[in-house]
């Protein structure tokens, strides 16, 4: 489907702050640049694949090996898990992680704010295929602020007559110098689900450190979450609302391997820190209501 970028950028260009264009692929693309640094959004899923505040390394890691296909999921940036997260709970033939993130969503919005940010939003695009996969009555908005931070909001509004119940993420990668030599810390305590250990209950101890496959599920987890680069001599911290779990992932270099989009040692130059409602931990929102996942990723000196 062709994209009109003229109509785009006139309508949503916020004085030149905003381009819209065809990206890699072909897919098209909204690249920011303004006063605090710049990123690119896919429209397909809204996804942003890009930020980097000026004079900083990449926050949001893009793998270079990334396929641009449309209908595919993009390896890095910023995916939308909705309106499920993992497997489907009955239909294992649904794709993992639902289908926002593959599908187009449609600019809704953009403005330039006083401080200098760029917030763009989006409304993701529904037909007959998003519709068999999700028959209820609800709107999906992507709110996208580049700033000083980064911050996404995920808003799922129930426009039917009764109550829906979803899971969703952002399934955030970040970029780091060697995930080797890296930690993270505001997972302490809280519970987790091992999927490297087929599923087991665990307890996080201290911080979070990787040197093999990690897929874990945190449970009652609400604090800040920070990752630790010493490489980068930066801390990543992770700022949410509207998530009780988090998610820590990294495929290590089998899986990695495996997936083919990885790229020569690109598990080692990122991990995932995702703000989620994951397993037990989804959403029922009544008629009428809505539910807001909203993070803010900003960078810190290291002390």
């Amino acid at each position: 489907m062709s994209t009109d970028f003229d109509t785009l950028n006139r309508k949503f260009g916020c004085g030149g702050q905003v381009a819209f264009k065809a990206g890699p692929g072909g897919l098209a693309v909204a690249e920011v640049s303004n006063a605090h640094g710049t990123a690119v959004i896919a429209l397909q899923g809204a996804h942003v694949m890009t930020w980097a505040p000026w004079n900083e390394a990449p926050v949001i890691w893009l793998s270079k090996a990334a396929k641009f296909t449309p209908g595919k999921s993009i390896r890095g940036g910023a995916p939308v898990c909705w309106p499920w997260f993992g497997p489907h709970a009955e239909n294992p033939k649904l794709p993992g992680h639902g289908f926002a993130r593959t599908v187009m969503w449609d600019v809704t919005g953009a403005e330039a704010l006083a401080d200098g940010a760029t917030r763009l939003s989006f409304r993701i695009r529904q037909d007959d295929a998003t519709r068999a996969q999700w028959p209820h009555a609800s709107e999906v908005m992507n709110i996208v602020t580049v700033g000083r931070t980064l911050e996404l909001e995920l808003v799922t509004r129930n426009t039917g007559a009764g109550a829906i119940t979803i899971g969703d993420a952002y399934h955030t990668y970040f970029e780091v110098s060697d995930i080797r030599n890296c930690r993270i810390d505001g997972l302490d305590g809280c519970p987790y689900l091992d999927k490297a250990d087929g599923g087991r209950k665990k307890q996080q101890a201290g911080p979070v450190t990787i040197d093999s496959e990690v897929d874990r599920i945190y449970l009652e987890s609400t604090a800040d979450i920070v990752i630790d680069d010493p490489g980068l001599k930066r801390r990543i911290r992770v700022a949410k609302r509207g998530s009780r779990s988090s998610v820590v992932w990294n495929p290590w270099v089998d899986k990695a391997a495996k997936m083919g989009d990885f790229g020569a040692d690109g598990y080692l130059n990122m991990v995932c820190v995702e703000s989620s409602n994951a397993a037990d931990d989804v959403v029922s929102i009544p008629p009428g209501g809505e539910h807001r996942l909203w993070v803010r990723y900003g960078v810190e000196p290291r002390g």
